[in-house]
């Protein structure tokens, strides 16, 4: 049956919503495909249920070529398979926690590793069994401090969610590859552009993490690759570690006065005005600069660790919160220095529990962590634990000796690739997928083992595979528009064909709903702007916003025979008999 926009529930806007930071929040709202009810939550409108309908089916129909099995979860969960894997103390405060009347805690559901694992815990026990992956496509719901950028990043999303369950690691290798495989056959068909880079697990635990980003501005994931096909998330960046350097025959360390000191810059330039160099001026690369971050555990313990990095660099914050995850990270505050007298603020040096540092003080409850390139013999010039003092020629190895490695620095273009593949450099995207090899973290924590094949018990090793759905739909809108609304690729547009009936008199309309009828019965999806007393720049303007990809006119040369044909992804339009119109239609609707 052809949809009438006459009887459709839509309504466009002629402005933007006033929250709306991304082209496709702007569009999706003003074309009438979803609506704001809370900050990060929308309700789905007929037209963008009917393109989120789309791309599940293409998700089911990857999923199930690859062997996968759909299942469905309630999104309300109870507190304790959470408890069990630890995961409802370290979500903290990124969970809806919700009690019933008889006082027992749930929560909505971010994420359903827990329960996944429960499901085959229950049904299967033998390694026969097994390989089995299970799938769904659900609500998830996550505590946003910021939601933004409209289905980019809400509190309510819609996502595919699939786990392999396998008895041994070569297992889970095969299931992990048939999963990746389906990713790139998935955003394939989806006309998405990706980039597949290794990834931080974080709070999903595992041995193994990539990621498929979609290259955009708007991304808020910053990646790194070579040209030679290196390719990370800039938290799963890991710095080289330069070759030591001999210590014998370096000159001893010296303590000298640093007045008015605090930051790099000043300290570098008293340093070349005060004790300049021979052979070049000192540069910020060659101090040491101790940052102060303070740790909070899930649990509210507060720890305060200092990192050492090159002086040149800044702390990522976010390659911070991956190294110490699942703490959160932040500056120690003034409150923090004030209860640790031996943090010299502005003045801090290393020190180490293996031996004395020259100028130590008591700190010996605070880890000094060093970035990878602080590696033996490298010399540094860098603060004495003393008010108003620095020390030169202070040699790692030597002089101190650090408690680990904290590789947290800002990661730069022309960076050296783990791999020796040759300097990186970064660009933006916003992950549409992403894919684990958990191993056996949730199979320990929840006890799902099977039988082998000798009648041994074993842990089942598990794989975690995620697609952001609603948030798919939104970048490809983001990707496919131009400035005057929507173009949909073909294979998810709401309808593969708009037709527009214009003009006063009835044979425009006759001749709109005769080519509406003839293009369903060849198998179009269609929507007829039958609309009366609506102006033809109107409908236009709309048939523009929402997106359709083909446009059938039906106007002024109707009386004659002749319609407008236009597509919206080229920008082509031509006049041809209505005689000829399916013919196009089928011809260009690919």
């Amino acid at each position: 049956m052809v949809t009438r926009l006459s009887q459709l529930f839509v309504r466009t806007l002629r402005e933007d919503p006033s929250d709306a930071e991304v082209t496709s929040h702007r569009l999706l709202v003003r074309a009438g495909y979803i609506r704001r009810q809370a900050p990060g939550v929308f309700a789905w409108l007929p037209l963008g249920l009917k393109v989120r309908r789309k791309v599940e089916n293409i998700i089911h129909e990857e999923m199930e070529r690859a062997g996968a099995q759909n299942v469905h979860f309630p999104a309300l969960l109870p507190r304790e398979p959470y408890e069990a894997t630890g995961r409802w103390t370290e979500y903290g405060d990124g969970i809806f926690r919700l009690k019933d009347r008889k006082d027992a805690d749930y929560l909505l559901a971010p994420t359903h590793e827990e329960v996944f694992t429960l499901l085959v815990k229950d049904l299967y026990s033998s390694y026969k069994d097994l390989p089995v992956t299970i799938y769904q496509i659900q609500d998830k719901y996550r505590d946003e401090a910021r939601p933004r950028a409209g289905l980019l990043r809400g509190r309510e999303f819609s996502m595919k969610d699939a786990y392999s369950f396998d008895y041994t690691d070569e297992g889970l290798g095969v299931s992990y590859q048939a999963q990746r495989d389906a990713y790139e056959r998935i955003f394939q068909r989806l006309g998405l552009d990706y980039v597949i880079v290794s990834a931080d697990a974080g709070a999903m635990g595992g041995s193994k993490s990539e990621e498929f980003l979609h290259p955009t501005p708007i991304g808020e994931d910053t990646f790194v690759q070579s040209a030679n096909g290196y390719a990370a998330n800039v938290e799963a960046y890991r710095t080289p570690a330069p070759d030591a350097i001999a210590i014998d025959g370096q000159p001893v360390a010296t303590v000298f006065d640093s007045p008015n000191t605090p930051t790099i810059d000043a300290l570098v330039a008293l340093t070349n005005d005060r004790h300049p160099r021979v052979d070049r001026p000192w540069t910020a690369a060659d101090t040491l600069k101790n940052v102060v971050l303070a740790l909070t555990s899930p649990t509210g313990d507060r720890e305060l660790v200092v990192v050492g990095v090159p002086g040149d660099r800044e702390v990522d914050m976010k390659r911070a919160e991956a190294w110490f995850s699942p703490n959160a990270v932040e500056p120690a505050t003034d409150a923090d220095f004030a209860k640790n007298k031996a943090l010299v603020k502005g003045y801090i040096g290393p020190w180490s529990a293996a031996g004395p540092v020259l100028g130590e003080k008591s700190t010996s409850q605070i880890r000094f962590l060093v970035d990878p390139r602080v590696v033996e013999g490298t010399s540094w010039v860098t603060g004495a634990n003393e008010d108003q003092k620095h020390v030169f020629n202070l040699v790692a190895g030597r002089d101190f000796t650090a408690d680990g490695i904290a590789d947290i620095a800002e990661v730069r273009d022309g960076d050296p690739a783990p791999d020796g593949s040759g300097p990186i450099h970064a660009a933006r995207g916003m992950e549409i997928g992403h894919v684990f090899q958990l191993g056996r973290k949730y199979a320990e924590a929840l006890g799902l083992q099977v039988l082998d094949e000798n009648g041994k018990l074993v842990t089942v090793t598990m794989g975690s595979y995620g697609i952001g759905v609603t948030r798919i739909l939104a970048v490809i809108a983001e990707t496919n528009n131009d400035d005057r609304g929507l173009i949909w690729p073909i294979n998810v547009a709401p309808f593969h064909v708009h037709v527009v009936a214009t003009g006063k008199d009835d044979e425009a309309l006759t001749l709109a709903e005769g080519l509406s009828a003839e293009f369903e019965t060849a198998g179009f999806e269609v929507v007829l702007d039958d609309r009366p007393k609506v102006s033809p720049g109107v409908k236009f303007g709309d048939a523009e916003l929402i997106g359709v990809p083909l446009i059938v006119i039906a106007g002024r040369g109707a009386a004659d025979g002749v319609v407008e044909v236009w597509d919206r992804r080229t920008g082509e339009r031509n006049e041809l008999p209505a005689t000829e119109a399916l013919t196009w239609l089928t011809s260009v609707a690919k």
